[in-house]
């Protein structure tokens, strides 16, 4: 179990975990939490204190504290080994070529340059 602490319009970015589901609980505050189903239906809901949400195994996730207050999260994987995938860094933080982010996320060469100078990435 983890413990989080986000700022009023602070945000867990977009994400995955390839090796577990994942329980919130949100014990102070409000949050916005949403994920990605594999058949991209998007499960968006604006959580408040004493509700749960789980994130299915390996499905993209986020949360966005939506509230005026700090947010405190408690936070258990179904596993001791969950993985973390970011999905921003893993694009535009490593060394993929541009041309093929831009072919498969249709941005421009401009924005990917800009991202990967943003987020350290090469290529």
């Amino acid at each position: 179990m983890a413990r989080v602490d986000l700022a009023p319009g602070g945000a867990i970015p977009m994400h995955s975990h390839p090796g577990a589901s994942e329980t919130l609980l949100i014990a102070k505050g409000s949050v916005t939490a949403a994920f990605i189903s594999s058949d991209n239906t998007v499960f968006l809901k604006k959580l408040k204190e004493g509700d749960i949400m789980v994130f299915p195994q390996g499905l993209l996730h986020f949360e966005v504290n939506t509230g005026r207050t700090s947010a405190l999260i408690w936070v258990s994987f179904s596993s001791s080994n969950p993985g973390l995938q970011i999905l921003s860094y893993g694009l535009f933080g490593s060394n993929l070529p541009s041309e093929l982010i831009e072919k498969t996320t249709f941005l421009d060469d401009g924005e990917v340059k800009r991202l990967k100078g943003l987020l350290g990435g090469s290529g």
